[in-house]
């Protein structure tokens, strides 16, 4: 496994250890009974149709391991924001804060003000997660294969349903994938970075895709930076792209947005 992998997991850990204690699960539990945010429906707006053939999940990012800061006037309601004028079918949210330099609490600020369904991105290992990325309104989790056991995917997918949460599930490899398809995902992400070197597999949805059943929701992740390759990879059966370093370079966010969904700038 990768080693950055790894050590975001174990910071992961020692974080979750401090919030279990400061935040314990029955507090938790207990906000979500005042939880004014009706779940959203993420199975419709993730799968393709002719109306909309390319849905795009725009990711609030300030950071990465590999990048370092990637966008300095970062404000997250004012980038969520653009991507809801621009055209964005979902948001992520990026959560984790030493790495990614993400916030949980930017999931409870976008929340009130957009109508799209946010994707909790962290590094989930733990239940506790889970409740929490719903209290702060959450609509869906992401899970990814390559930092679980098999039987650990499993239990935190079949939780996250159980409390109401969609799952993208984040796969890297046919290993992988066999995870996934063990846990039942519905929504499956294909990264085409590889997580160990950094280095970008463009081919990697072309192999991957042919090996998934029919029905479930595929996401592209990584290295998607114009409308052809959006164009491609629907066409070898991507439903939805998540897209977050390319539009968190650009000056004008809702352009740029709406030349990867459309081809074209519509204002």
């Amino acid at each position: 496994m990768a080693q950055i992998l790894d050590e975001i997991i174990k910071k992961t850990k020692e974080d979750l250890e401090k919030r279990k204690v400061d935040y314990p699960l029955e507090w938790l539990g207990r906000s979500l009974a005042f939880n004014p945010f009706m779940p959203k429906d993420v199975l419709s707006a993730l799968r393709s149709t002719p109306e909309n053939p390319y849905r795009i999940i725009a990711e609030v990012k300030k950071a990465s391991p590999s990048k370092g800061i990637i966008r300095e006037d970062f404000d997250p309601l004012v980038i969520a924001q653009q991507y809801t004028n621009g055209g964005a079918d979902a948001l992520s949210i990026l959560t984790e804060p030493h790495f990614f330099k993400g916030d949980i609490e930017y999931l409870s600020m976008v929340r009130r003000y957009t109508p799209l369904p946010l994707l909790r991105k962290d590094f989930i290992v733990d239940k506790y997660q889970l409740v929490e990325a719903l209290a702060y309104g959450a609509d869906f989790v992401l899970l990814i294969a390559m930092a679980l056991s098999r039987k650990e995917l499993k239990e935190l997918y079949e939780y996250a349903l159980h409390l109401g949460l969609e799952v993208l599930v984040e796969v890297h490899d046919k290993s992988d994938l066999v995870k996934a398809s063990f846990a039942g995902a519905n929504i499956i992400g294909i990264n085409h970075r590889n997580l160990e070197t950094f280095e970008m597999d463009m081919s990697l949805s072309e192999k991957l895709i042919p090996l998934i059943p029919n029905g479930k929701i595929i996401v592209a992740e990584s290295g998607i930076n114009d409308h052809d390759t959006v164009m491609e990879l629907s066409k070898i059966g991507a439903d939805a792209f998540l897209v977050g370093e390319h539009f968190m370079r650009q000056e004008d966010v809702t352009g740029a947005l709406e030349e990867l969904k459309y081809g074209a700038k519509r204002s």
